[in-house]
């Protein structure tokens, strides 16, 4: 397992990053760029021009490059970092997530409210359980992690609901596909930079298995 909760796949492209110096995934990893003006750049979608720098999907990590200017390091030169970078990149992959869960939405690929989601679990469609941050314990509970699935309790409940249109979402549910990957692998990141790791605390319900 690595920094970002991503498991490791031999098959995937791998990067360093660049203050663990370890390789891993890229799945795992965040990539940089050193823009015109000598600012990095965050490069959440991996299409921007320039040498990449990694560096792993992980709080700690992100502001210990910071402290110890291991960007200049890196691009052998000057460069100019924001203070608050964790925070930039928290942001910035939070939209991410919730850009996806609505495209998912629109696609019909997305559910929200606790009996589509539940009946999405019991048909065994679903492959993401989403859950608000804030959202009652004890009504969460009584849902379940989608066998070979994830759980994700990252986002709040206005941002769930920002996905899926509406003002609040406590419990969101997305179909296998395409979408339903792409939502895990930001989301796992957005887990390691908001300091969780992997899909957080587990969902339990009915007796299934969580893991």
């Amino acid at each position: 397992m690595t920094r970002g909760g991503q498991s490791k796949m031999t098959d995937e492209p791998e990067r360093r990053c660049i203050v663990t110096r370890e390789a891993q995934p890229r799945s795992g990893l965040i990539r940089f760029v050193v823009g015109p003006d000598g600012q990095i750049v965050p490069d959440l979608g991996e299409k921007l021009p320039g040498r990449g720098i990694w560096l792993a999907a992980d709080r700690a990590v992100i502001n210990e490059a910071v402290a110890k200017k291991a960007f200049a390091k890196a691009a052998r030169r000057d460069v100019i970092v924001p203070d608050d970078l964790a925070d930039l990149l928290e942001a910035g992959l939070a939209a991410r997530v919730v850009n996806l869960v609505s495209m998912a939405r629109k696609a019909g690929q997305a559910v929200a409210g606790f009996e589509k989601v539940k009946a999405m679990l019991a048909a065994g469609r679903a492959k993401v359980l989403l859950q608000a941050s804030d959202g009652s314990e004890r009504g969460k509970g009584k849902l379940w992690t989608p066998e070979g699935g994830r759980w994700f309790g990252l986002l709040n409940a206005s941002e769930l609901g920002l996905a899926f249109g509406r003002e609040s979402v406590i419990h969101g549910a997305l179909a296998a596909g395409g979408l339903a990957t792409r939502v895990i692998d930001e989301a796992t990141r957005l887990a390691g930079v908001r300091g969780e790791t992997g899909g957080g605390k587990q969902a339990t319900g009915k007796g299934k298995t969580t893991r």
